[in-house]
C-alpha cells in the first residue's frame, strides 16, 4: 500500500490570492487527503502581503521569499512552477491545490493532470477561464467564503458554551474543557464538509479528519480527552454510536 496515498500539496500565490479564504480552501482540499505541504510565495517585503504574513504560523504555511527583480515581472510564478514539478516527480504527492487567480498557472495545472493527479484551483470569479478549465476542479474562493459563513451561522448565531461539563466514570460532573466560538465554527465547517446519511448523521472520524486538515486540531488542546467529548459538550450537536461501536454526529442547529 502506498504510504503517501493522501499526501496533498497546497501552493499559494500570495500576490494573487486572499488570505481570507485559507480556512475553506483547506476544508475543500480535505476531499483529496491531508495537506502536508503548505507553501506561500511572494515578496514579503510588500505591505500588501501583511494579511498573509499574520497567519502563516497559525496554519503551518511555509513562506517562500521572491524579490521583484524587474518591474512588471513576477518571479513568484516561476518559483511555484519549479517547486510543483519537483514535488510531482519525487512521486510522493497525490494531489495539488493551486491558490491563485493568475492564468499563467494553466500550463502547470495541465501538466500535473497529465500525470494523473488531481489539481484543485482556488481563485476569484474573475480568474481567466483558461486556468479554470485546466484544473480538475476550480473553486471561487469568494463564493466559498460566503458558503462558509452561512454554514457557520446555520440561520442564526450558534450557541457557544464558555465552559463544558463532562461526566466522570462515577457519574459525577466535572469540568473537562472550553468550547469557544472559533472551535465551534471549526467543528461546524468540518461537519458541513462531510457526507451525511438521511438523518443528517456524519462519521465522527471523518469530521475529525477534516477538522485536523484545517489546523493543528487536537481535542486535548481544548481540555478534552476525545473528540466526541467536545461534541457532547455543546448543544449544537448530537452524537450516537451504532451496533459496531462507530460514532456519528449530527448538527441540531
Amino acid at each position: 500500500m502506498n504510504q503517501h496515498i493522501n499526501n496533498i500539496a497546497l501552493l499559494i500565490d500570495a500576490d494573487n490570492a486572499s488570505h481570507n479564504g485559507i480556512d475553506p480552501v483547506l476544508t475543500a482540499l480535505a476531499e483529496l487527503g491531508t495537506v502536508n505541504i503548505r507553501r506561500a510565495y511572494g515578496n514579503w517585503t510588500k505591505s500588501a502581503l501583511k494579511g498573509w504574513e499574520k497567519i502563516l504560523h497559525k496554519y503551518g504555511i511555509e513562506p517562500q521569499q521572491q524579490f521583484d527583480m524587474t518591474k512588471g515581472k513576477n518571479a513568484t510564478d516561476m518559483k511555484m512552477t519549479i517547486d510543483a514539478m519537483d514535488l510531482l516527480f519525487r512521486g510522493n504527492i497525490t494531489g495539488f491545490g493551486i491558490m491563485s487567480s493568475d492564468s499563467d498557472f494553466m500550463p502547470l495545472a495541465m501538466r500535473i493532470r497529465q500525470e494523473g493527479l488531481p489539481v484543485y484551483g482556488f481563485g476569484s470569479a474573475k480568474t481567466p477561464e483558461a486556468f479554470k478549465q485546466a484544473c480538475s476542479r476550480f473553486i471561487d474562493v469568494d463564493a466559498l467564503i460566503q458558503v462558509d459563513k452561512r454554514n457557520r451561522s446555520g440561520g442564526g448565531k450558534p450557541d457557544v458554551m464558555s465552559s463544558a461539563k463532562a461526566e466522570s466514570p462515577s457519574g459525577a460532573s466535572e469540568s473537562s474543557g472550553k468550547v469557544d466560538e472559533e472551535l465551534l465554527n471549526l467543528l461546524i465547517d468540518a461537519y458541513q464538509a462531510t457526507k451525511r446519511d438521511g438523518e443528517g448523521f456524519a462519521s465522527l472520524s471523518e469530521v475529525g479528519k477534516i477538522a485536523g486538515n484545517r489546523s493543528s486540531f487536537d481535542a486535548r488542546n481544548y481540555g478534552f480527552s476525545r473528540l466526541h467529548e467536545i461534541f457532547d459538550a455543546v448543544p449544537n450537536f448530537q452524537t450516537k454510536r451504532d451496533e459496531h461501536g462507530n460514532l456519528f454526529v449530527k448538527r441540531l442547529r
